[in-house]
């Protein structure tokens, strides 16, 4: 997210002995002032992510130096003007760290961990697990916690997680397993968390997008059950795809011919998440790994509703990605809603030098479209 300070508040009485709390007291708090503050609720900007070295797009991630317009057929523009997110309207604490799955990868065995952030409101939360980008290539659960606060903050459990990328060697049918081992394991511990395990959303950016779409896609079948707690379900009620690909032989035909053939480059980023790493093969040609690596592949009446939203200035996903997503939701009788954002490019990109980037995707008119979809899709 653009540059926000790290500022806190409290709302109502202040909470004591917890170990991390988001927005929480930036200071001592005198009698006078807790008793001034249970009246009023201040709202102050959302807490920054810790920078992630060496963070997307990195390690061949590449940026296309052109955009082809994309069509807003059947979807919504969005301007992203007006006010940014902001937080301290609700007391949200967080638990770091919580170990969800122990997969092996090459006899390795690899501990994946989420952060669970809970708002301290009465009733079992609604669950929605957040899915970094990273390129395939890496999965940094500390991404993006101002949104991600933000959503907590308005009645929801929001858990950020690990999954397996190209650097262990892994492939997206890994990613996918983990995502749905995450599900399992949060609704086994649902009592004791407080969380609603009738109401699950996946919500995912860019490589995470791609995950959250696959996860959504395929409710109900047990193709991608791996792990322990296989007695729960890994279905969800919801899905939020944020400038995401789906077809992946696709993922560049927006940008120019030298950006397509870095992208369709045997063993690149997407090509080594599908078949693994040191292979030759690639979906422009392997049209079976490509329809099995597709999540319209596995769309049925039994799929999750979609909201996608997608920049029309994006330079590392290609716009009609998400258009192509809409028209096989469409096809299979899925409801989904595309939402374009108007000269909104690939989420946060402090990286290529625009601090500005990312304000776009973190307006109170982009990011309350997000949570309207989750109230529409998990409260009623």
């Amino acid at each position: 997210m653009a540059a926000h300070r790290r500022l806190g508040t409290i709302a109502g009485i202040a909470l004591l002995g917890l170990s991390v709390t988001a927005c929480s007291s930036a200071g001592p708090v005198t009698s006078a002032e807790v008793l001034e503050l249970a009246a009023s609720t201040r709202t102050v900007d959302c807490p920054n992510s810790p920078v992630d070295p060496g963070g997307p797009p990195g390690g061949g991630i590449p940026v296309a130096k052109t955009v082809k317009p994309t069509s807003t057929r059947s979807s919504t523009v969005i301007v992203p003007d007006g006010p940014q997110i902001r937080c301290g309207a609700t007391e949200v604490t967080m638990r770091q760290n919580i170990v969800y799955a122990s997969p092996t990868v090459g006899g390795v065995r690899h501990d994946l961990k989420l952060d669970l952030q809970i708002p301290r409101t009465k009733g079992p939360k609604p669950l929605v697990v957040y899915l970094t980008g990273g390129g395939f290539l890496r999965a940094n659960k500390t991404n993006n916690l101002a949104q991600r606060t933000y959503v907590a903050e308005r009645g929801y459990a929001v858990a950020s997680i690990e999954y397996r990328t190209t650097r262990t060697g892994s492939t997206y049918r890994d990613g996918v397993a983990d995502v749905k081992s995450a599900i399992r394991y949060l609704r086994s511990q649902a009592d004791a968390l407080g969380i609603d395990t009738d109401q699950v959303a996946v919500w995912g950016q860019s490589a995470g997008a791609y995950l959250a779409a696959m996860t959504g896609a395929t409710n109900g079948r047990e193709q991608f059950e791996q792990g322990d707690h296989l007695d729960r379900s890994s279905d969800v009620q919801a899905v939020v795809d944020q400038f995401g690909t789906h077809d992946l032989a696709r993922t560049a035909d927006d940008f120019d011919a030298e950006t397509r053939a870095v992208y369709m480059a045997p063993n690149s980023s997407i090509n080594a998440y599908v078949f693994g790493p040191d292979s030759t093969r690639t979906v422009l040609t392997d049209r079976a790994a490509n329809r099995a690596a597709d999540p319209a592949t596995y769309l049925s009446r039994s799929s999750a509703p979609f909201i996608l939203l997608h920049g029309d200035n994006d330079h590392i996903i290609s716009p009609s990605q998400s258009l192509i997503m809409l028209d096989a939701l469409k096809a299979k009788r899925v409801k989904g809603t595309r939402y374009v954002i108007k000269g909104a490019d690939h989420g946060d990109l402090p990286f290529l030098g625009d601090p500005e980037a990312g304000k776009k995707w973190s307006t109170q008119k982009v990011m309350g479209t997000i949570t309207r979809f989750l109230d529409r899709e998990l409260r009623y």
